[in-house]
């Protein structure tokens, strides 16, 4: 069934009686009762310590727990003068209902800014508050992406794919499209909540880069706030983040069509400006499994090889191929393949109307291969050191956009037999 409001009858009521505001912040928050108390109360304190002139209010926008989550969140004590509502938000379960619930209450509260942060995160502090909401109370931002400091193996989607299709794309220096800690505009927020997404696959797998790519093709002003180190509940790319890169990927894939005609008319990319920590510090260590990493590829060779034949270059699959054969030791798959690769198969999805989600499915061993040379190239290195590696990959990403434009236009207007 359609679902007009993400807002169930109770958390309608309660931002009713709250009637207006001039900050919220949402929390969208699903079994995280190791966490939610910390964020809370550093949101909490941030919002005391630099905004405590405004009326704030903490909304927690709970997927429906089976956890203690919403219990510990109620029991936790803000600020005589803030508000905190808890609710169970209503529709699709996923992060974008959670902040379809978030925007529309900001919305009714006719708030001037409104951000929004994970809920397994260990390193906020209070200052993440002033970061994130001051571009927008005194610089007049409407957007505001964050930047942390993370360990270089934290992100591998980021550093890998999105960061460089959404620089190479839209021109514009977003280190972090999907980082989950955002703040808007009152306008934004309007803006967002009567686009045509919420009940789509696009809220329910890639919000973030769906918020972050809608602000830049409309124009809204757009900025960074570097919030210091992120330390969450980090997963290893072996295990955990296979789901993540297709349910991104699709969503980042399926944006490129709404916007084909913004993205093809841009070159080059140009720094957004950047606010908040200034410092530096080594975040915490995250474990990978190389040797994981690379038998996922090397199984997704075995079954899928034949299918990666017929949808790339001959180039492209002589390049898998080759990185097939490779021990764990010299293992390596090239930055200039995987920007070929990526931008064929974009290609390639766009050609292909139907099976789009299996098509995706082929192409996660890719992913394993190109993060494992990642961790093999950059083993000895810091996370800042890693960093400029991530840059010069961008820089590929963009000077190679041309392969991209070509590959979409030979393939626009094919429907291969392969995908029927």
């Amino acid at each position: 069934m359609p679902y007009n409001t993400a807002l169930r009858n109770y958390g309608a009521k309660r931002i009713e009686e709250i009637e207006t505001a001039d900050i919220l912040i949402g929390i969208p928050c699903y079994n995280n009762e190791k966490t939610i108390e910390h964020v809370i109360q550093m949101v909490s304190h941030g919002l005391a310590r630099y905004f405590n002139d405004r009326r704030c209010v903490i909304f927690i926008a709970d997927g429906g727990s089976t956890d203690d989550t919403r219990e510990v969140a109620r029991d936790f004590q803000l600020k005589p003068w803030q508000e905190k509502v808890i609710t169970i938000y209503r529709g699709p379960a996923g992060k974008g209902t959670a902040l379809r619930s978030i925007l529309e209450s900001a919305d009714k509260l006719k708030v001037r800014a409104c951000a929004v942060v994970d809920s397994d995160l260990r390193s906020i502090t209070p200052d993440w508050v002033k970061y994130l909401l001051d571009p927008v109370f005194e610089k007049g931002y409407e957007f505001v992406a964050p930047v942390y400091v993370r360990h270089k193996y934290d992100g591998t989607i980021t550093n890998n794919v999105v960061y460089n299709l959404t620089r190479s794309l839209y021109g514009k220096r977003i280190r972090q499209p999907i980082g989950g800690d955002f703040a808007f505009s009152g306008d934004l927020i309007k803006f967002y909540i009567d686009q045509e997404v919420w009940e789509t696959d696009v809220a329910r797998f890639g919000i973030d880069i769906w918020l972050t790519t809608t602000a830049i093709t409309h124009n809204f002003r757009i900025c960074q706030s570097n919030l210091g180190v992120k330390v969450h509940d980090a997963k290893d790319p072996a295990q955990h983040l296979g789901p993540m890169f297709r349910q991104v990927i699709w969503t980042i894939f399926f944006l490129m069509e709404n916007y084909e005609s913004a993205w093809k008319n841009i070159n080059g990319s140009e720094p957004v400006e950047t606010f908040g920590y200034a410092g530096h510090m080594e975040p915490e260590a995250v474990s990978v499994n190389l040797e994981g990493m690379i038998e996922n590829f090397k199984t997704g060779f075995r079954q899928f090889s034949v299918l990666w034949q017929e949808i790339f270059c001959e180039d492209s699959f002589e390049q898998i191929n080759k990185a097939s054969k490779l021990d764990v030791s010299d293992f390596h798959f090239s930055t200039d393949a995987w920007v070929q690769i990526l931008y064929e198969l974009a290609a390639t999805f766009h050609s292909w109307k139907i099976n789009r989600y299996k098509l995706i499915d082929l192409m996660t061993p890719l992913y394993y291969a190109r993060v494992a040379s990642f961790v093999k190239q950059s083993w000895n290195m810091t996370s800042l050191e890693a960093e400029e590696l991530v840059e010069e990959q961008a820089m590929k990403f963009e000077k190679h956009k041309g392969y991209l434009i070509a590959s979409w236009d030979e393939k626009s207007g094919e429907l291969p037999e392969k995908n029927q």
